[in-house]
């Protein structure tokens, strides 16, 4: 007998999974490297965890005011529907 786990994910949700990340990282690519990192870090992409203003940065060497300004600034580009479009059907 085989019990199944009932929040285990399917393959068909593996797969959506795997290419939500390929077309997420399509759209940041379309950002400076500076403000792709900043949106990395801030929305824990690079490992899994938020970070603040204040922490990035001082990984980046700027204060936060100035993490805020890039970030202000990729959002807007991100804005753009026409960079994000292929992320709509997610």
């Amino acid at each position: 007998d085989v019990i199944s786990d009932p929040d285990a994910e399917t393959s068909e949700e593996v797969l959506i999974k795997q290419f939500m990340k390929q077309d997420l990282e399509k759209v940041l690519d379309s950002l400076t490297p500076r403000e792709k990192k900043v949106i990395r870090w801030r929305f824990g992409l690079e490992d899994g965890r938020m970070k603040t203003l204040q922490e990035i940065g001082e990984l980046m060497g700027v204060s936060r005011e100035r993490i805020r300004q890039i970030e202000s600034c990729a959002f807007r580009k991100l804005k753009n529907k026409r960079r994000t479009k292929h992320l709509k059907q997610y």
